[in-house]
């Protein structure tokens, strides 16, 4: 038996349904559902996914037996429709659509009005007795066929009807009357002839297959890898192919044609949300070129048609369980939907419906956690405007889809593209925009046209990608050759600076200042359902009380990694690190000298001079302890009673010395040397890769004083701040570890220093010791090292770089590459590569647990705010993830989702 690759759909029976999504695409399986549901659906057949693979495969051939089985289909359709492709007495008219398994919404091509040629035209006018429908659908072919299929270019036909309406004096292509669009059509096939080179094609199986093949290769087109790659879709066969019989929205005053939603795309409301427009096919809804009337609108021109829709609406919501997008045609009252999914929806709106589909018990609280992504909810933690700013509003249009854009003026994609790799923010702004931005649309950090309503492609692509989308300012004379907008007597040109408001459709001249945003209460009962569902805890990253603070505020349970190297850096307190690097070689020479004087007098002369340097080197450490201790008191204030994990001095001493020959002048001056003393040092320190040099754990071995002051200056602070009645859980981190011996010779420092203070003040705290497993060979001795460290913290940023062999610093040069050509699927400094490096970490986390069966194990590299990475950890067995304050939420949301799939 042969191998099924078409399947059919009509007249309330169909091969597919809507778990067949990998096979039919969404499109495909969802008219599939609702022809079995019997919602009025225009019958077709979907050609499976499997076939694009198969034609790329094939160079570009159709497998064998496919065009019979198409064939078979088509007869099939004619029966159901009572029609016939390419009969003039009853013309059977399809449309051919894309859709891949993940809606790509406007990514990959259509073709409508198929089926239509010089014979079919006249006898649609001899059935319908109306000539300027059949003119306006057949033009409309002309123009979509030859684009689409044959490449020649809508600007080409835009120029031929925008030069037509002028003559008539008309501004849109509904007020053409039947002779003038006859006219337009033939010189569409003029154009057509002139481009393309031969006539404009009046067989309907011809017609068909170089469609179908169009719409596959739509599959490969730039806009549509470009969407796959911005929104990581990996992994699909291709796109579907859908032939579905026309019906026409466009055949007088009794027709129509919309888009609507179930809940309102933007912000979430339970509320019928959608435009339409009449007598127009959908094309004009999505493209912009009429601006469209809000959907309550149709209950009162047609009452009884919007009564079937909303019913509905209602009706497949309840089915899918999710907020529905339509797309429905109206052909002389009679209501058909043509189209149904998963709605696109803002960050905010995701969150709302989300919860509310919780409170309506339409679905469970794990279901809700993964309807809201990770990259939504971090736009949510955006900037908006500063309420107190004013405003200088210069128009005013459809707030499509909302947010704070502040940028430079560009007019095109590809300058939008440039500017944001030179880092600049621009705002694109277009008369409408088509798939073709798609790449424009991303880099921009928002969209601004003159043309379209709610639901057009702007509004859409933009409410999916979370940028701020203003639409349809008509007052705006967008002169995109000249590079400059036109509102009334003020002129606006490329790189001026704007701001758009998303949430209210106004466009002002200039910067606008923005404000840090408040979580809702809607995004706080959303972050408690994620809480009650993830079993990881969430840490942050902090090495400030501010950023304690704020992490706190976003849901943190601890502090993971609190770097103290950057704490150096602040005010003048550089000055006493620098004296003390200054010293720390001959302070170390010293103490080695002393070990090996062999007579008296020779003790005596090195002690002598060793009093000096220790001055030096312990007298800076001891300017540096206050500092530590007053960063550490406030740190543990913020975090109130709970943990934090607190790194000890990790990078290579040189970072701490200036590199030009200006500020080691200067350092000179300051610490009262010669200006060479500094250049030498800074030459002394240099490391041909001070990734792998002496930091860390190393740094503490040549000079422990280092990590004792550390040591003091946190249990110290602890002290401090448990008298006032908080509790304090500290948790000391020792770097770069690679041998257990190490880790237990910083240790016993470490743990001698604390009982000295102990033993001084006469009170105990209690404390951990631990290490950040980063260095390959630690991972693969966990065991041992589990001996001595009462947690293990992944460093992953390190433990990639050593793992893989790449230089975190100089990577980024060519890493793009491997990306883009298939070598990774994802960069391993942003996404933990779980086949090697996340291996090492499995293998560290069951080695650890072997020697201490309750090891506490989490991750602090960046990694640990990367939804796949966390999904890993989660996997893995690890107690928590560390992550920036800001990715906290997200974090919190992953660990969520993570035990949805993996349960």
């Amino acid at each position: 038996m042969a191998e099924k690759r078409v399947y059919f759909f009509g007249n309330g029976k169909a091969e597919g349904n809507a778990t067949m999504k990998e096979l039919l695409g969404g499109k495909g399986a969802n008219l599939a559902e609702m022809t079995s549901l019997g919602v009025p659906v225009p019958p077709g057949f979907t050609i499976a996914t499997k076939v694009c693979d198969e034609y790329y495969k094939n160079n570009a051939k159709w497998p064998a037996g496919l065009a019979e089985e198409i064939d078979a289909n088509v007869a099939q359709l004619e029966k159901a429709m009572k029609a016939k492709l390419g009969d003039p007495a009853k013309p059977l008219l399809v449309s051919v659509r894309s859709g891949a398994a993940v809606s790509m919404p406007g990514m990959m091509d259509t073709v409508l009005n198929l089926g239509l040629n010089d014979e079919v035209i006249e006898g649609i006018i001899k059935r319908t007795d109306n000539p300027r429908f059949a003119y306006d659908i057949y033009r409309r072919f002309i123009d979509m066929f030859g684009d689409v299929v044959m490449g020649c270019h809508h600007e080409h036909f835009e120029a031929i009807i925008d030069a037509a309406k002028k003559k008539a004096k008309v501004e849109v292509d509904s007020d053409l009357s039947a002779d003038q669009l006859k006219d337009v059509v033939e010189k569409y096939k003029a154009v057509y002839k002139k481009n393309v080179g031969k006539e404009f094609p009046q067989d309907g199986k011809e017609q068909l297959t170089l469609s179908i093949n169009a719409v596959i290769k739509s599959w490969m087109i730039d806009r549509a890898i470009k969407y796959r790659k911005l929104n990581n879709i990996t992994g699909l066969l291709g796109t579907a192919v859908n032939v579905q019989a026309m019906v026409f929205g466009n055949m007088g005053s009794d027709c129509g044609t919309g888009v609507c939603f179930t809940r309102n795309p933007s912000d979430g409301k339970k509320e019928f949300y959608g435009e339409f427009l009449m007598n127009a096919q959908g094309e004009d809804v999505v493209a912009g070129i009429r601006t469209p009337m809000p959907l309550d609108k149709l209950s009162k021109i047609m009452p009884k048609a919007y009564q079937q829709l909303t019913a509905l609406m209602t009706k497949l919501e309840k089915h899918y369980k999710d907020m529905q997008d339509m797309e429905f045609t109206i052909q002389e009252e009679k209501l058909y939907i043509l189209q149904t999914r998963n709605g696109k929806r803002t960050a905010e709106a995701a969150v709302k419906v989300a919860l509310d589909m919780v409170n309506e018990r339409l679905i469970p609280k794990r279901e809700a956690v993964m309807r809201v992504t990770p990259e939504q909810l971090d736009r949510l933690l955006h900037p908006h405007f500063d309420p107190k700013a004013k405003r200088d509003v210069i128009a005013k249009g459809l707030p499509a889809s909302p947010g704070a854009a502040v940028g430079h003026v560009v007019f095109s994609a590809n300058d939008a593209e440039a500017a944001k790799k030179k880092g600049k923010h621009v705002i694109l702004v277009r008369k409408e925009t088509s798939p073709e931005d798609i790449g424009g649309m991303d880099a921009a950090v928002g969209i601004l046209t003159a043309r379209g309503g709610m639901t057009s492609h702007a509004a859409v692509v933009a409410r999916g990608m979370g940028k701020c989308c203003v639409a349809g300012v008509s007052t705006l004379e967008i002169h995109e050759k000249a590079k400059k907008i036109n509102v009334g007597k003020l002129v606006i040109k490329e790189d001026d600076w704007i701001s758009l408001d998303g949430s209210t459709g106004e466009l002002m001249i200039g910067k606008l200042a923005t404000v840090e945003p408040k979580m809702s209460d809607s995004f706080e009962k959303f972050m408690k359902i994620c809480d009650s569902v993830r079993k990881l805890g969430i840490r942050t990253n902090a090495d400030t009380p501010a950023d304690a603070k704020r992490a706190r505020e976003f849901g943190a349970e601890g502090i993971g990694l609190c770097r103290t190297e950057h704490m150096f850096f602040e005010g003048q307190r550089i000055w006493p690190v620098r004296s003390m690097i200054l010293a720390a070689d001959d302070y170390s020479i010293m103490l080695t000298a002393i070990d090996e004087a062999v007579t008296a007098a020779d003790k005596k002369a090195v002690e002598k001079e060793y009093k000096s340097v220790k001055n030096q080197f312990e007298g800076a450490l001891r300017k540096l302890l206050p500092y530590q201790r007053k960063d550490f008191e406030g740190i543990f204030t913020a975090m109130n009673g709970l943990p934090v994990t607190v790194r000890l001095l990790d990078p290579p001493l040189h970072e701490f010395l200036p590199q030009d020959a200006a500020s080691q002048a200067e350092m000179a001056k300051i610490l009262k040397v010669k200006p060479a003393v500094v250049k030498a040092k800074v030459d002394q320190l240099h490391e041909f890769n001070p990734m792998l040099g002496h930091r860390g754990c190393r740094l503490s071995v040549t000079y422990p004083a280092i990590c004792r002051m550390q040591a003091k200056a946190i249990i110290e602070a602890a002290l401090n701040v448990s008298k006032k009645g908080i509790k304090v859980l500290p948790e000391i981190m020792i770097p770069l570890v690679g041998t257990v011996d190490e880790l237990k010779f910083v240790k016993d420092e470490i743990v001698d220093e604390i009982n000295a203070i102990f033993k001084k003040c006469g009170k105990k705290i209690k404390y951990m010791v631990g290490t950040m497993i980063e260095v390959p060979r630690a991972a693969l001795t966990a065991d041992l090292i589990a001996e001595e460290a009462q947690f293990f913290s992944f460093g992953t940023n390190d433990l990639t770089q050593m793992t893989m062999g790449f230089s975190r610093d100089d990577a980024g040069k060519f890493l793009e590459e491997y990306v883009n050509k298939g070598i990774y699927k994802s960069d391993p400094f942003q996404q933990l590569d779980q086949t090697g490096v996340g291996k090492l970490v499995e293998m560290g986390t069951k080695l650890g647990r072997t020697t201490k069966k309750n090891l506490k194990v989490g991750i602090c590299g960046e990694h640990g705010g990367d939804p796949s990475s966390i999904d890993f950890c989660h996997r893995v067995g690890m107690n928590y993830v560390s992550c920036s304050p800001f990715r906290v939420p997200i974090a919190r949301l992953a660990a969520a989702q993570a035990v949805v799939v993996n349960k």
